[in-house]
């Protein structure tokens, strides 16, 4: 964080458009504030292209004979106005805001105006009873102290900071706070509770105490916010730089099982005769942030996310073997479609993928373990296909063994299962690779219709072409189905 002067701020704001806007309030008799998230952002030298401004005006103020307009909407429009075609308006009036998107000589900017209002809840809706009101009541309904600052734009305040709740001070200390009673601000709006844990783990920030007591007694009020605005939230936690603080925070704040019951059944550890498994829940995190800092890919640190989700349903205990998770990967592939309907996921080719991986997780981690076979490898790719490059990648975040040697062993093997998959994929093409021998070919050839043996068939040519047995050509694969149809007891077709 650093320190701004006012004579700083005003070298921030520099930009014609805040002037413009400032010029614009004076002119109409309106005060006007850039507020929130942006300002927030001015201090911790983070980019930020939305801005938020907060205007206020006596009714005197506002234009005649134009309905409910409200003080946003009038700056607005008159901003517009003056700025022709370098500005495009969009009026939204059921919410009193208006969006003017400028095209500056840098890049375009989006700036929201509405008018300073209070508002009030029912407890059954996070949707509030709004009024008009004073900058003091605006700022007073934000979420964080670090997100109820506001900028004066008038041209005899430029640049004069307004912080009602200390939230520099909280930014110096790296605290999540809000404004007001918490117990309040979460129950009025239970998506503050989200935002809470999403804006500690973006920027690596704590939960101040009160802050966090109140998260805990309040997280049944999670259930009235849709699962839309959850997912919203949750993914902007897994896009951040290290998205395991924020599944850490949800468990602290008793969030998770609410939200996510598969995911918090994974914490903790079982004991019986002296053996205790790992703790699943905390090497899911640490395999997600090994991820995340490898990959940008929302979809692929899903996957690391999900990749032991089936480990609770498989585990059991087997007196020799002790703690087992037999299976767990094809458990949690097939978990994957139903967490991602009901936490309004897509249901696509993107939800597919994190199956596919999910249920592939453990087959490069046995290949790696045992001989690196140019067979095995290429059933590999041929089943990951264009995604073997992830697949590797999460297998071996997967590696999280505090056994230095062991784990060093791995990631050698895991190179040598790279080696050979680049040198398969430059030799044979198999990315693109087709079965020589068609479903069609076999019924024509034998006269059958669609039948079990046509796939059964299918499969063997296919597994013989894998396994090296025969070479990847048409003619040797015909051959060898002809050796198998007769094992059978087909009898190829008179014609």
């Amino acid at each position: 964080m650093r320190d701004i002067s006012r004579d700083e701020m005003q070298q921030l704001l520099a930009a014609p458009i805040f002037h413009q806007i400032g010029q614009t309030a004076d002119e109409l008799g309106m005060e006007c504030y850039v507020v929130g998230g942006f300002v927030r952002d001015l201090f911790l030298e983070r980019p930020s292209k939305d801005i938020d401004c907060v205007v206020v005006a006596p009714p005197s103020a506002l234009p005649k004979g134009k309905g409910s307009v409200t003080p946003g909407i009038a700056l607005a429009q008159t901003l517009k106005q003056k700025l022709g075609r370098k500005a495009h308006l969009s009026v939204f009036k059921n919410f009193g805001t208006a969006q003017l998107k400028v095209q500056t000589s840098q890049e375009p900017l989006e700036v929201e105006f509405v008018g300073a209002r209070r508002e009030s809840y029912s407890h059954d809706s996070r949707k509030p009873i709004v009024e008009d009101g004073t900058l003091e009541d605006d700022l007073d309904r934000r979420d964080f102290t670090i997100n109820a600052l506001a900028v004066c734009l008038n041209e005899a305040h430029f640049g004069e900071l307004v912080d009602r709740f200390d939230g520099l001070l909280d930014m110096e200390d790296r605290l999540i706070a809000t404004p007001l009673d918490p117990d309040i601000t979460f129950s009025d709006d239970p998506l503050r509770m989200m935002r809470c844990v999403r804006f500690a783990t973006q920027l690596r920030f704590q939960i101040e105490e009160e802050t966090q007591e109140a998260l805990v007694r309040n997280a049944n009020r999670i259930k009235i916010i849709s699962q839309e605005r959850i997912i919203d939230e949750l993914n902007k936690i897994m896009l951040s730089p290290r998205p395991s603080i924020g599944f850490v925070e949800l468990s602290r704040a008793e969030l998770l099982p609410i939200i996510f019951p598969e995911l918090a059944a994974m914490e903790g550890v079982e004991v019986r005769n002296g053996r205790a498994h790992k703790d699943n829940f905390y090497h899911t995190l640490e395999v997600l942030d090994n991820v995340a800092s490898h990959s940008d890919n929302l979809w692929l640190r899903w996957a690391a996310l999900l990749h032991d989700i089936g480990k609770p349903r498989s585990k059991r205990w087997e007196p020799q073997a002790g703690w087992t998770f037999k299976n767990h990967n094809y458990i949690g592939q097939k978990m994957v479609s139903s967490i991602f309907r009901r936490m309004k996921l897509p249901l696509d080719e993107r939800m597919h993928y994190v199956e596919k991986l999910v249920g592939l997780h453990m087959r490069p981690i046995a290949i790696a373990d045992d001989e690196v076979t140019d067979s095995a490898v290429r059933r590999l790719l041929f089943e990951a296909g264009e995604d073997i490059d992830d697949l590797m990648t999460l297998c071996e975040a997967d590696v999280t063994s505090k056994n230095a040697e062991r784990k060093q062993r791995f990631l050698q093997n895991f190179q040598l299962v790279r080696e050979k998959l680049a040198d398969l994929q430059a030799r044979d093409n198999y990315r693109t690779w087709q079965n020589p021998i068609t479903g069609e070919e076999i019924m024509e050839t034998f006269g059958l219709s669609p039948c079990r043996e046509i796939g059964l068939l299918k499969q063997a040519v296919k597994d013989a072409i894998w396994e090296s047995h025969i070479p990847n050509t048409h003619e040797a694969a015909y051959a060898y189905m002809m050796e198998r149809a007769q094992e059978m007891g087909l009898a190829v077709k008179v014609k």
